[in-house]
C-alpha cells in the first residue's frame, strides 16, 4: 500500500517534471497541458458549476487539484508509481490534492514566521483550512 512518504515524493517529481519551483501551483494549466503520456488535454471552461465548490474565495482551485489528483492518479504514469492503489481512498485522494497545490518542498522553504495557515492560504492560493491541514500533514 503505499504511503504518505511516497505520495509526497511522487507529488514532488510531478512538481519537478513540470518545472514548478514557487507557488502558487498552476493547477489549471497542469490540467490543461498534460505532460506525454498522461490524460487528454481538459478544457476547464466545460467544467459545470456544481463541480466547483465555491465555500472559500480559493476553494474552486481545490476542485481543480482533486481533479487533477484523479487524472494524475488514473493515468499510466500514476499507475506506473502505484498510484492507482488510492484511487478509491478519498481521504487519500484529498491529501494528495492537497500535496500537489502545497508541496512539501516549496512549504519547507518558506521561512518558519510563513509557515502559517492564513500566510499560505494566500500564498499558495488555497482555502485556510486546507493550508492548516497541510502544515498539520507535514509536521
Amino acid at each position: 500500500m503505499i504511503d504518505t512518504q511516497q505520495l509526497e515524493m511522487i507529488t514532488n517529481d510531478l512538481i519537478n517534471f513540470y518545472g514548478i519551483q514557487d507557488p502558487p501551483v498552476p493547477i489549471e494549466s497542469m490540467l490543461q497541458r498534460p505532460l506525454d503520456d498522461m490524460w487528454e488535454e481538459l478544457d476547464i471552461s466545460k467544467l459545470s458549476s456544481s463541480f466547483i465548490n465555491v465555500n472559500d474565495y480559493y476553494s474552486p482551485r481545490m476542485s481543480l487539484a482533486r481533479l487533477l489528483a484523479r487524472h494524475v492518479v488514473e493515468s499510466s504514469w500514476g499507475q506506473e508509481r502505484g498510484l492507482d492503489e488510492i484511487a478509491e481512498n478519498e481521504e487519500k485522494m484529498r491529501a494528495f490534492a492537497r500535496m500537489l497545490m502545497m508541496p512539501s518542498v516549496l512549504v519547507k522553504a518558506l521561512s518558519a514566521s510563513a509557515r502559517n495557515p492564513e500566510w499560505i492560504s494566500v500564498h499558495f492560493e488555497v482555502p485556510v483550512d486546507d493550508a492548516e491541514m497541510r502544515l498539520h500533514e507535514l509536521k
